[in-house]
């Protein structure tokens, strides 16, 4: 699973569209993620090369068990890693975009450990 952040971060976004809205189109992750269309547009090419997603002839994007697995880590992650940094403090919002931050480079063992900490 040898991904760069900014691909786990639209797969992640895939991931939260298709939980929120049963759906995942490119214009709905450029507004999320607060990046061009275009952008959007590479990037699900280089996914869909690297079999991460499906686009289908309506241009929905649908996860690959590959890309499930990666989006499902991450976003994961994030909720965790937002939990604790709520519990600790830290406002709500500020938690979201730090746990973004976070979550992409922080050890199997430090994350264990914040997973003990909140259960």
């Amino acid at each position: 699973m040898n991904i760069y952040e900014s691909g786990e971060d639209y797969l992640e976004q895939i991931l939260m569209q298709l939980e929120r809205k049963g759906y995942a189109r490119s214009v709905d992750i450029a507004e999320a993620l607060d990046v061009s269309k275009p952008s959007v547009s590479v990037a699900m090419k280089k996914l869909r090369e690297n079999g991460y997603i499906h686009m289908s002839a309506d241009n929905l994007i649908s996860l690959t068990d590959k890309g499930y697995a990666i989006a499902r880590k991450i976003y994961d992650r994030h909720q965790v890693l937002t939990k604790y940094l709520v519990q600790i403090g830290v406002p709500e919002e500020i938690a979201r975009k730090d746990a973004c931050k976070i979550e992409h480079d922080l050890s199997e063992e430090s994350f264990a450990a914040i997973c003990s900490l909140i259960r």
